[in-house]
């Protein structure tokens, strides 16, 4: 079958074309460094890249999470541990009044300096991270730890106890109130592990258990089962003060107990402290492997994602040269056969 002139440059326009479109399709790989650009690139891995990709996209929110929750869990340590240095001078401060010979007015300065640390004490169970108290539970908004304005260390004869006493077993007697919920905030470090990333106030501070707190719902009751490992910190601070105020070494009747009692009571406050201030430093642990955990899980996503989607540098080049030949022939051979014409057979 004979071509006519009208078929030979349609012919040469269509290869002119495709030889154009691979060259463009070559230069935006070599470009970008992917070679799957669009759909029609590769349609069989469409699949694998779009599911590795979201796979990323979980584990850098997984990441990104379990970092600010690490960096709160770092900042609830520092806050634990000047709660140590606290009870540690307030013990020492103890075992001084204790053994040494101290006049009135030793005692009033040691119970100024005890009192300065409460305030301390209170700062650190209110602290906050971002504009959040980390103390609070779920109530991360609300602040956690307030003065109760019926705590009565001394208590007048009150038939109808309409004021009473400071009991340590009754929350409603004890200095300071605690606003906060018994709630731990709980962060998912995997797909199906999820660990607690706080501690509340009521379990540090005032040694009142979650489950305990939780089990009396919206208005847990006042009174609590008596726990010879657990303690109101805030009690004992204030217990020592006002005994060091009355130079009470060992009446337990007298006020504030007695420094002998306090003394035991602020060995009991530092061991819950530490306890609970472990089992925090534990899971912390537990979230920074999670993190280089994620983070190696990201590296061979992203090793999978780069398989399917990027270009080899060297070969694309070699076929951009070899694209860009093959053109610059397609077009020495199409300006010769614009030259031909049907006069050159006559």
């Amino acid at each position: 079958m004979k071509a006519t002139e009208g078929t030979t440059y349609r012919m040469l326009q269509s290869n002119l074309g495709r030889i154009t479109t691979n060259l463009e399709d070559l230069r935006m790989q070599g470009a970008t460094g992917i070679k799957l650009n669009k759909p029609s690139d590769d349609p069989a891995s469409i699949r694998p890249v779009l599911t590795t990709r979201t796979q990323i996209l979980r584990s850098d929110r997984y990441s990104e999470t379990m970092g600010v929750t690490l960096d709160t869990m770092q900042a609830t340590d520092g806050q634990i541990g000047h709660v140590e240095n606290i009870l540690q001078r307030v013990k020492e401060i103890t075992i001084n009044s204790i053994n040494g010979i101290m006049s009135p007015q030793d005692m009033a300065i040691f119970a100024d300096e005890v009192a300065h640390m409460k305030q301390e004490l209170l700062d650190s169970a209110n602290a906050q991270v971002d504009g959040k108290y980390i103390f609070a539970g779920y109530a991360e908004n609300t602040k956690p730890f307030i003065e109760n304005p019926n705590y009565n260390p001394n208590p007048p004869v009150d038939p109808l106890n309409l004021n009473p006493p400071y009991d340590p077993n009754d929350s409603t007697t004890w200095p300071y109130i605690y606003m906060g919920t018994p709630n731990p905030t709980d962060l998912e470090i995997t797909p199906g592990e999820i660990l607690e990333s706080n501690l509340t106030g009521n379990d540090l501070f005032m040694g009142i258990n979650n489950a305990a707190m939780q089990a009396g719902g919206p208005s847990p009751p006042a009174v609590y089962a008596s726990d010879p490992d657990r303690i109101d910190i805030f009690s004992v601070l204030t217990r020592t003060e006002e005994s060091l105020r009355a130079a009470n070494i060992d009446d337990p009747l007298a006020a504030g107990g007695g420094l002998q009692a306090n003394m035991d009571d602020l060995e009991t406050a530092a061991n819950q402290e530490r306890r609970l201030r472990s089992q925090l430093g534990n899971r912390a642990s537990r979230v920074d492997s999670a993190m280089l955990h994620m983070e190696d899980v990201r590296n061979d996503l992203k090793q999978i994602l780069s398989r399917y989607q990027d270009a080899d540098a060297i070969e694309t080049f070699n076929d951009i040269v070899q694209q860009e030949t093959a053109f610059q022939a397609a077009l020495s051979i199409t300006s010769k056969v614009s030259q031909i014409s049907i006069l050159d057979y006559f």
